[in-house]
């Protein structure tokens, strides 16, 4: 059997309407400069940091027992 080939789609961005409108006007009324300063992306990932060390207390406790076990089963 021959493979089936699918039509290419245009490439959209993943945005909210909302913000897809407001570009598209932002972009005919304002200058490339403002219009960056206005979207930049600032994320806080503080969460996951707190989250990665808890996970790395955890996988060296766990690591460290094992250690020790491993001395007393012998």
């Amino acid at each position: 059997m021959s493979k089936r080939r699918r039509k290419k789609r245009d490439r959209r961005p993943n945005l909210p309407p909302d913000t897809l409108r407001a570009a598209a006007s932002a972009r005919v009324k304002e200058p490339l400069g403002s219009l960056q300063a206005r979207y930049d992306f600032d994320p806080d990932y503080s969460y996951v940091v707190k989250d990665l060390r808890r996970i790395g207390a955890l996988a060296g406790t766990f690591i460290g027992l094992l250690i020790v076990l491993s001395f007393f089963l012998r």
